[in-house]
C-alpha cells in the first residue's frame, strides 16, 4: 500500500505484507511517519508561521503596534476607575462598588513595581485572544486559513482595543477570561469533566473581575442545556464556578457583615432609571415610600446622562443621609428603581433599546462627556495623577507613586505616540460593523438550527446529545454571549464605548462560523453530512480512506502535522455511519 503525506513524500507501507482477507490493505494504527512529517511536528514557531502566513503577518503587526504603544505611552494609561482598583491592591479589602478580581492581578504584580509590566501582561492577553480565536476556528469549525485569520483582525488590530489593553482597567482581563472559557468549551464536541471544571472556574474568576460575568455564566448554562451535554457536565461547571464566588462572598461577609459581592447593583440600576423615572406615575401605580422620596427628580431638573445620577454633585443620591455606596443607600436605590421599572415598563424598554442600538452607530460621538471620552483616546498630552483622597492618609497620586516606586504619570514619547494617534483615526471597528458581525452570526445560527423533538421534552435536557446536535449548538454560544454582553450594560447601567469591546471577540467567532463548511452546505441546499467536501468534521470522527494512495484523517488539529491535506476537510462520522447503513458490501466511491 502506498501512503502520501501532506508534504508530497510517498512511501510503501510494509505493515500489510503477507496479509490476506478482509483486513488486507487497510491502514493500521501506529504507522511510521517519514522524516518530513516528523520535522514538521518539531519545526517550532517559525515553521508554524510558514504554514499560517497570513495569520503570522497579522499577529506580527499586532505585536508591533502594542510595542509602539508601550514606548509611546509609558508606563501605562489610566482611567478614573484605575485608582479604585489600585487602592484595593495596595490595601486589600472587598470594595463595595465593584468586585476585586482585577485588583488581585495588580496585587500579584505589585512586587515588580511596574505599571509597564501590567500593560505588557494585558497586551499579551490581547494577542492570546487572537491566537485562541484562530485556533478554534481552524480546529473546530474547519475554516480555511485566510478566513480564520481575517476573523482575528478586529481583535488584534483595532486601535481602541489596543488602547483599552494599555489602560489600567479590568476589561482586558475580563475579555481574556471569557474568550478562554469559550475556547475550552468549544474545543471538543464532548468536553471532559476536567474541562468543564476549568470552564466553571474561569467563569467564576470573570465574575469576580466584572459583575457582568453573571450573564456569561447564565449563557454558558443555557448553551449546555441546548447542546445537551449532560447533567454531570452542568453540575461540575456550576460547582467550579461557585468556588471562587462563594469564597469572595465569605470574605465580604467577614469584612462587612453581608454575604454579597458588591453593594452597588441597586445604585447602578437607579442610574438606569434616572432619566425616565416619574414619581407622579410611580405614585399612581406602585406608590413611593417616604424613605425613597428624596430620589424623585422633576424632568426639567434632570442631568443629561444616566451616570450623572451616580457621579454628579447634583445627583439625588447625594441627598441620602449616610455613607456613600452603603448597604442602606443601595437598598433604597434598588427598591426605587424596581418601582420605576414596574410603573413605567415602556419607558424602561425605550432607554434600554436606545442604548443597545447606539452600539451600532457608524460614527463615534463624544459620550458621555468630553473629559471621559478623551480617556479612551491616544492623547497628545498626559494629565497629572489625580489628588483626590482614597482614604484619610493617601491620595490617588500617592498610591500610584508607591506602586511604581517612582514617577507613575503617563509620559508621551514622540514619534511613537503620534504613530498610534494617526493609527487610531482610521483603524478601528465601527459600530455598524459590530452589527454586521452579529447579523452574520445570527444567519449562521439559523442555518444550523434544526429543533428536534428531544428539545421539547424537558426530561431529555440533561441527557447527552449526539455529535451532530452538539455541532449545530456550538454556533449558539459565541453569538448569545456577544449579544448578552452588549445588552447587559444597556439594561442595568448605561452605554459606554469600553463595554462594547468585550463582545467583539465573541461576535467575530459567531460571524466566522456563518462561513464554515457546514453552514455553506446548508445555504447551498445540501444536508450536512451528505457532502463530504463541505461538512464540518467531528473531532472524534475516525480516520477514513481518501483518494487512492492517500490517507486522510478526520481528527488532525491545526499544527499537528497529521497526514491529511490541510485544505480538504475529512469525512465526518455521521456520513461514515450513513454509508455503512446503505450497504456494507458496496464499494465507497
Amino acid at each position: 500500500m502506498t501512503l502520501t503525506d501532506e508534504g508530497g513524500a510517498t512511501r510503501v507501507d510494509t505493515s500489510q505484507r503477507g496479509r490476506t482477507g478482509p483486513g488486507a490493505g487497510a491502514p493500521v494504527k501506529g504507522m511510521i511517519l517519514d522524516r518530513a512529517v516528523l520535522r514538521r511536528r518539531a519545526g517550532g514557531p517559525w515553521r508554524a508561521a510558514r504554514r499560517h502566513p497570513l495569520f503570522a503577518v497579522i499577529l506580527a503587526i499586532a505585536a508591533a503596534l502594542r510595542v509602539i504603544t508601550m514606548i509611546g505611552y509609558t508606563p501605562a494609561m489610566y482611567f478614573n476607575d484605575s485608582f479604585d482598583y489600585l487602592h484595593v491592591a495596595m490595601r486589600p479589602y472587598p470594595h463595595p462598588l465593584r468586585p476585586d478580581g482585577y485588583s488581585f492581578l495588580l496585587l500579584a504584580l505589585k512586587p515588580f513595581h511596574s505599571f509597564a509590566l501590567v500593560a505588557a501582561v494585558q497586551h499579551l492577553m490581547g494577542l492570546a485572544m487572537g491566537v485562541m480565536i484562530y485556533a478554534l476556528l481552524r480546529r473546530r469549525f474547519r475554516l480555511p486559513r485566510w478566513g480564520a485569520a481575517l476573523a482575528t483582525v478586529p481583535v488584534l488590530l483595532d486601535a481602541y482595543q489596543i488602547q483599552l489593553e494599555h489602560l489600567v482597567l479590568s476589561d482586558t482581563q475580563f475579555t481574556f477570561l471569557v474568550v478562554t472559557a469559550v475556547t475550552l468549551l468549544l474545543w471538543r464536541d464532548r468536553p471532559s469533566w476536567k474541562i468543564a471544571a476549568a470552564v466553571g472556574l474561569i467563569i467564576g474568576l470573570s465574575w469576580l473581575t466584572r459583575s457582568v460575568g453573571l450573564p456569561v455564566l447564565l449563557g454558558v448554562l443555557v448553551f449546555m442545556l441546548v447542546a445537551r451535554m449532560g447533567w454531570r457536565t452542568l453540575a461540575v461547571t456550576m460547582a467550579a464556578c461557585a468556588l471562587p464566588v462563594l469564597g469572595y462572598m465569605s470574605w465580604y461577609k467577614a469584612d462587612s457583615g453581608k454575604f454579597t459581592m458588591t453593594e452597588s447593583n441597586g445604585i447602578f440600576l437607579f442610574a438606569r432609571t434616572y432619566k425616565f423615572a416619574d414619581c407622579h406615575k410611580i405614585k399612581m401605580k406602585e406608590g413611593v415610600p417616604v424613605e425613597e422620596m428624596f430620589l424623585c427628580t422633576e424632568p426639567q431638573n434632570r442631568l443629561p446622562n444616566s451616570q450623572d445620577g451616580i457621579w454628579a454633585n447634583a445627583s439625588p443620591l447625594n441627598r441620602y443621609v449616610g455613607e456613600r455606596f452603603s448597604a442602606g443607600q443601595n437598598k433604597v436605590a434598588n427598591d426605587f428603581a424596581k418601582r420605576a421599572i414596574k410603573a413605567q415598563p415602556l419607558d424602561y424598554g425605550r432607554v434600554v433599546a436606545h442604548d443597545f442600538f447606539r452600539v451600532f452607530q457608524w460614527k463615534r460621538t463624544v459620550f458621555p462627556d468630553p473629559a471621559t471620552y478623551q480617556l479612551y483616546e491616544f492623547r497628545k498630552r498626559s494629565s497629572p495623577l489625580p489628588n483626590w483622597r482614597m482614604d484619610s492618609d493617601h491620595t490617588a497620586a500617592d498610591e500610584a507613586t508607591a506602586y511604581e516606586r517612582g514617577n507613575a504619570r503617563t509620559r508621551v514619547v514622540e514619534p511613537f505616540a503620534g504613530i498610534m494617534r494617526a493609527y487610531q483615526d482610521w483603524f478601528y471597528l465601527r459600530g455598524t460593523m459590530v452589527g454586521v458581525l452579529l447579523l452574520a452570526g445570527l444567519a449562521g445560527l439559523l442555518a444550523l438550527w434544526r429543533p428536534s423533538r428531544a428539545m421539547l421534552r424537558p426530561r431529555t435536557w440533561l441527557r447527552p446529545a449526539g455529535d451532530a446536535e452538539r455541532g449545530r449548538s456550538a454556533a449558539f454560544l459565541p453569538w448569545s454571549l456577544a449579544t448578552g454582553l452588549l445588552l447587559a450594560p444597556a439594561a442595568t447601567a448605561e452605554f459606554d464605548y469600553r463595554y462594547v469591546l468585550p463582545a467583539v471577540p465573541l461576535a467575530c467567532i459567531a460571524a466566522a462560523v456563518a462561513f464554515s463548511p457546514q453552514v455553506r452546505a446548508r445555504f447551498a441546499g445540501l444536508r450536512p453530512g451528505r457532502a463530504a467536501a463541505t461538512a464540518v468534521p467531528s473531532t472524534t470522527a475516525p480516520s477514513t480512506t481518501g483518494p487512492v494512495g492517500t490517507v486522510s484523517s478526520a481528527t488532525g488539529p491545526v499544527g499537528t502535522g497529521s497526514v491529511t491535506t490541510d485544505e480538504v476537510p475529512a469525512v465526518p462520522a455521521d456520513l461514515v455511519e450513513e454509508i455503512e447503513r446503505i450497504g456494507k458490501d458496496r464499494p465507497v466511491r
